[in-house]
């Protein structure tokens, strides 16, 4: 009995000393739980100012040097075409002829009229010359001799006359020759041979593509911040083409002029830039994306992995001295790719946490683990792109 008393007084003793370690012992794993994300490392970059080159795409209407309608200029039956559609053409080329008898009769016509009043104009000289001779013997009265002279007035604007009619049938009978106005390549032709075509009816269209014009419409800021960061040298000016179907266009372009004033209702106004065209590739009609670069001075540049957004606000989190992190919002200037370029909010030298910011609360200390801007996720696959671009407009 008295060993049995013994034991449960030992139990007892055992229980008094060991309860306050274990309530202690879950205290501390409870507080350390509780306080694991300050004893997490989280990684921080720098953030750098240097300079840069944002490179902005726009829609590219392309048009052609020069893009002009053939139309008829006299009625009549389209008797020969004498190039086929897509072909190239020479000025001064004939492309099309319609029947031209009516038109040869009217010229001949005009000419016999001319001759005839030539003649008439030859009987009154013969005519005046008479009559001065019989006025000096005093034959004839004056007047007489006056109103022969106003005949031959009279006949000497009838063949002005005749000239003029002449001159009109001439061009009448040019125009059943339609001929190319400038060097170019063909267009559709919708009628053919034997058709019967109306004075204006459009017969086919020419263009000069040697060289192209790409228009493309710019905001009023990103046409401020081009206008600050273009130089005075072609460079600057240049302008390059991505077809169609993504590849790079071979030739760069230069910007040579932009609209006199904004669109009301877009708020852009539009560039005009000149690209060469000796193979012919760029076609009037055509599409594509005019990259336009700026040089941006002092950039600030953020990884977007380290940006969160609240209601349509950017933010970040900035780690001060003491390693305590901090939430502040900034604006950006621009989104390309993996980054961000900073308009305003952050300042070159300070630490902002790169990973791990959805585990993160503001005013938390944390062991922070500097890496480069250079070794983040995405920045070699922005250089690959980078190259890309850049052996593209090289080419």
């Amino acid at each position: 009995m008295s060993r049995i008393n013994t034991s449960r007084k030992v139990r007892e003793i055992l229980k008094l000393i060991f309860l306050p370690l274990i309530v202690m012992s879950c205290t501390e794993t409870k507080n350390t739980a509780s306080d694991g994300h300050s004893s997490r490392e989280y990684p921080i970059i720098k953030v750098v100012a240097k300079d840069t080159i944002l490179f902005r795409d726009y829609v590219a209407d392309i048009k052609a040097n020069q893009n002009v309608e053939l139309r008829a200029r006299v009625q009549g039956f389209l008797e020969d075409v004498f190039v086929d559609e897509g072909k190239e053409v020479k000025k001064g080329q004939v492309l099309f002829k319609t029947n031209d008898q009516e038109y040869k009769a009217d010229l001949a016509k005009a000419k016999a009229n001319l001759q005839s009043a030539m003649a008439e104009a030859k009987v009154m000289e013969f005519e005046l010359e008479r009559l001065r001779v019989m006025v000096n013997k005093n034959v004839i009265s004056e007047s007489e001799l006056n109103l022969t002279l106003a005949k031959y007035d009279a006949v000497l604007a009838k063949i002005e006359e005749a000239k003029s009619a002449e001159a009109n049938a001439a061009v009448q009978l040019s125009y059943t020759e339609i001929r190319a106005p400038f060097d170019g390549i063909i267009d559709r032709i919708p009628l053919r041979t034997g058709s019967l075509i109306d004075q204006g009816s459009l017969l086919t269209t020419v263009s000069d593509v040697s060289s192209v014009h790409i228009y493309f419409n710019v905001s009023e800021r990103e046409y401020l911040e081009y206008i600050k960061s273009k130089g005075e040298t072609e460079e600057d000016n240049m302008v390059h083409l991505i077809l169609a179907d993504g590849s790079p266009y071979p030739y760069d372009g230069l910007i040579e002029t932009m609209e006199g004033e904004f669109n009301a209702n877009t708020g852009s106004i539009a560039f005009r830039a000149r690209f060469p065209n000796p193979e012919k590739v760029l076609k009037h009609g055509a599409t594509g994306k005019i990259i336009l670069s700026n040089k941006i001075r002092n950039a600030i540049i953020i990884p977007q992995k380290a940006v969160f957004e609240i209601q349509d606000r950017n933010f970040v989190y900035v780690v001060d001295e003491d390693n305590q992190v901090q939430m502040r919002s900034f604006i950006p200037r621009a989104r390309f790719s993996h980054y961000y370029i900073v308009e305003s909010g952050l300042e070159a030298g300070e630490n902002l946490v790169f990973e791990g910011i959805q585990n993160i609360k503001d005013g938390m200390t944390i062991t922070p683990k500097i890496i480069s801007l250079e070794n983040t996720p995405g920045t070699e696959e922005d250089e690959t792109a980078a190259e890309m671009l850049n052996t593209s407009i090289q080419q």
